[in-house]
């Protein structure tokens, strides 16, 4: 994947060292140019910028990002800033980091679900998280079990969890399934809102958008996502 962190210090660092041991195409972003000397031979790419500058992003290639992580944990202001232009430029998957209360309540009020926290997460168990290329949210218990959405395969479509034996090869739980359906409010507007079904039954039937929360290994999980 390629994926573009914003702000080397010491956890960006890590986080982007880590994630280009693992295979990843990493562009590292800070304003500071000695933090971009540090890493220049270590990782894909590295540009110094100014990332509260939305001009400056002319040199990025954020529309081919994969996802973007804005690490930066000295200014409060400039990550906010930094989300919030990236949000504008590009439909992205973005996670980013938070500094304190107040900065989780703007970044979920920005609609951002991946929310970070260093002083509780590792790099290394974040990278974990990011390579599970095509889920949706994770929620890693230890280093060897994640809880993780993964996006219902088109071979499951139309059929009863009963008749789909060949889920069986994948050696994971589904916990229940998120649906979407739509929503009527008091004055006729529509929206489409997501809900859990419950606990699944032998009988449920899986339909196109469904979203699959699963339990089970990495390694199971990450096979699941690799097989077409």
């Amino acid at each position: 994947m390629k994926i573009i962190v914003f702000g080397l210090g010491n956890f960006g660092m890590s986080l982007a060292l880590s994630l280009t041991e693992t295979g990843n195409e990493v562009i590292g972003v800070d304003r500071q140019m000695d933090k971009v000397n540090l890493v220049k031979d270590k990782i894909s790419h590295v540009i110094c910028m100014d990332s509260t500058n939305e001009l400056a992003y002319e040199a990025l290639p954020l529309k081919d990002a994969d996802k973007v992580v804005v690490a930066i944990g000295e200014n409060e202001g400039a990550a906010i800033i930094t989300t919030a232009i990236i949000k504008k430029l590009s439909d992205v998957k973005i996670i980013s980091r938070a500094l304190s209360p107040i900065h989780d309540t703007v970044l979920e009020a920005m609609g951002i679900h991946s929310i970070v926290h260093p002083e509780q997460e590792s790099a290394d168990r974040l990278t974990k998280q990011i390579n599970f290329k095509t889920t949706l949210e994770n929620y890693q218990l230890d280093n060897n079990y994640t809880i993780s959405e993964v996006k219902s395969k088109p071979e499951f479509h139309g059929k009863t969890l009963a008749e789909l034996n060949t889920i069986d090869k994948y050696h994971l739980n589904l916990v229940t399934i998120i649906r979407k359906r739509e929503k009527v409010n008091l004055i006729g507007k529509k929206s489409i809102v997501k809900e859990t079904i419950g606990l699944p039954t032998p009988e449920t039937v899986l339909l196109e958008d469904d979203i699959l929360v699963v339990f089970g290994e990495n390694k199971n999980i990450s096979f699941y996502c690799d097989c077409k």
